[in-house]
């Protein structure tokens, strides 16, 4: 199945003339709206999201939904379109971003964004606590992840847990958690990171654990790379409980229902996120033979594989000199084929 022909079902804002125009269509309009659901207001999943899959107040219907919202992101990803990794990567900011509010850390998107795209060593740089937590959530888009004790070592020193756990002993419980679990949220790994490391700060586990569960998730729908989404949804506001209103945790008694209300709403989300991105790519492929500079087609896959570039790594990655990616990056924004994400004059940073 191609990926173009599952979001043309759903995009109720494609265009239709008259010719084309389902007759029920007028009366459809006439009919009173719906109950407003407690899903964010989000204008891509009204126009994109199937009114049938979109997650319903009622509670006992939940699993139904995030199924439903899991099957659509699925179908939407499981070919690894060219846009993926942007994607993976711009759900990893906002992932990164809701955790830095948990953890009462003061940096916003923008200033994560930067963080990590403009620090003169990139990626070797040092950085920010949120910084860090950042970059675990972008490991998902950079290759693909298995529960084996590296990349659950790597995932533990982001956030700060530096106990001398076995990491071996952490990946076979896990494996073995994972594979027995009769629920597919698999929410026993996520329970056990925070018994596991109950001695450490409770907000650091719960970062580690959020992202466990989307590898395990990810390991049981067996995609080539997980896709950040609990983190992105756990503290909405119709998910808190009791009269203080605090945000559900992994290894609370209800996790598994906090849990799948959560995906219910990120999958959702997420396919928005991929339908607004495939159609950004079809406006940057349309505008590359347009394109003069020796290295744009280095340029253009770049800008599909994360969430923004720098001219200096464009420069860098592509071989231009750095007045030559600028002027390729106002070129773009000229055709109308990328964004400028931070409203700077300098610094910029660009993406689809």
């Amino acid at each position: 199945m191609r990926y173009d022909s599952v979001m043309s079902r759903f995009d109720s804002a494609a265009p239709l003339g008259p010719e084309n125009t389902p007759a029920p269509a007028a009366r459809r309009s006439a009919r009173a709206k719906p109950a407003a659901s407690s899903m964010p207001q989000n204008q891509a999943v009204e126009r994109i999201f199937p009114r049938w899959a979109r997650k319903p107040a009622d509670a006992r219907e939940l699993a139904f939904f995030a199924g439903a919202g899991l099957a659509l992101l699925d179908a939407s990803l499981r070919e690894n379109p060219p846009f993926a990794g942007a994607v993976r990567q711009r759900l990893a900011l906002r992932a990164a971003t809701a955790c830095a509010t948990m953890a009462r850390l003061r940096d916003d998107a923008s200033g994560l964004r930067d963080a990590e795209h403009l620090a003169p060593g990139g990626e070797t740089t040092q950085t920010s606590p949120a910084g860090r937590i950042h970059r675990l959530w972008r490991l998902f888009a950079s290759r693909p992840q298995r529960f084996d004790a590296s990349t659950l070592r790597i995932a533990a020193d982001l956030v700060g847990l530096t106990d001398a756990t076995s990491f071996d002993g952490l990946a076979d419980a896990l494996r073995y958690i994972v594979a027995g679990a009769e629920h597919p949220l698999a929410a026993g790994a996520s329970a056990a990171a925070m018994k596991l490391f109950s001695d450490m700060p409770p907000v650091d586990v719960e970062i580690f654990a959020l992202w466990l569960s989307d590898l395990a998730l990810a390991q049981r729908l067996r995609w080539d790379a997980p896709v950040p989404l609990l983190a992105t949804a756990i503290d909405h506001a119709s998910l808190r409980r009791g009269p203080s209103g605090k945000r559900p945790r992994p290894g609370d008694a209800d996790w598994v229902d906090a849990a799948t209300g959560a995906y219910a709403m990120a999958a959702q989300e997420a396919y928005a996120l991929a339908g607004e991105l495939a159609r950004a790519r079809e406006k940057l492929l349309a505008a590359q033979p347009k394109l003069r500079a020796k290295g744009a087609s280095r340029v253009v896959d770049l800008l599909l594989g994360d969430d923004a570039v720098s001219p200096a790594r464009a420069a860098k990655l592509a071989r231009l000199s750095d007045r030559a990616a600028r002027r390729l990056f106002d070129r773009l924004i000229e055709l109308g084929a990328v964004r400028e994400l931070t409203g700077r004059s300098k610094f910029r940073l660009y993406g689809l």
